[in-house]
């Protein structure tokens, strides 16, 4: 519920974007940030500067090449995503704030149930077999028609 108390933790005017992180977020979340690979070039993109791209991209769902020019540039952004998304930092940034709000929320940090509606029990009956049939039936068909089938078994 809003009040006048917690109303002032979420402004975020005084940012450049509300995208932005504020100091408490990039406190949470840049020790997770893997630290830059010995040898070569040092860093020289900010660090901070690449996730406040990436979370502008994720939040207004913007082009690659509409990222404002006081953001990092596009090929910087995209190789930052990319490698953090191999490497499973993305992974492990989502997994920490997922924690962390449930904790906020008074939760314990996994949770124990999961909810199942009826409607996806019966769309997924539906869809099994009805995919898997068709596809046995090409199989099938192609087996006399093709010279290259018989070598396959």
């Amino acid at each position: 519920m809003w009040t006048s108390e917690n109303r002032g933790s979420y402004d975020r005017s005084k940012l450049r974007y509300p995208s932005d992180l504020t100091n408490d977020e990039w406190a949470c979340i840049g020790p997770l940030i893997p630290p830059a690979k010995r040898g070569g070039r040092k860093r020289s993109v900010d660090i901070r500067e690449v996730v406040n791209g990436l979370m502008y991209i994720l939040s207004t769902g913007c082009q690659w090449r509409a990222i404002p020019k006081d953001l990092p540039p596009r090929s910087t952004l995209f190789e930052y995503f990319d490698l953090w998304d191999y490497d499973g930092t993305l992974e492990c940034i989502h997994h920490t704030l997922y924690i962390k709000c449930r904790e906020a929320m008074g939760r314990e940090a996994s949770p124990t149930a999961g909810v199942i509606d009826s409607q996806s029990v019966k769309g997924a009956e539906k869809g099994g077999p009805a995919l898997i049939l068709p596809g046995t039936m090409l199989v099938r068909k192609s087996k006399a028609r093709s010279a290259t089938s018989s070598l396959i078994r």
